[in-house]
């Protein structure tokens, strides 16, 4: 056997967990969800701080804080809203 192809299949043989599948990552659609649970959050925080501001029962500055927040969770929501739309425009462009 050449010692070579002996090196090769030890190597092989070490690397192959690394392409097992971890069972205590999480995966892109739990964190997805983790996401998109966040911003929901996000917007539900600022619409209470927004009603408490209205009735007088909080501050000005965690109002503007809050809408600050929300503002900056919406513009990166459109933002990655953009680059997939635009991800899909690229892909339909590829030829067949």
């Amino acid at each position: 056997m050449d010692i070579r192809s002996l090196s090769a299949a030890q190597s092989y043989a070490s690397a192959r967990p690394a392409t097992q599948a971890d069972p205590t990552h999480e995966g892109a659609t739990q964190g997805l969800r983790n996401t998109f649970r966040d911003f929901a959050a996000t917007l539900q925080h600022s619409e209470q701080v927004a009603q408490s501001a209205m009735v007088g029962q909080a501050d000005p500055h965690a109002l503007v804080q809050a809408l600050a927040q929300t503002e900056l969770a919406v513009e990166t929501a459109v933002t990655v809203r953009n680059k997939v739309v635009e991800a899909y425009q690229e892909i339909l462009r590829m030829p067949v």
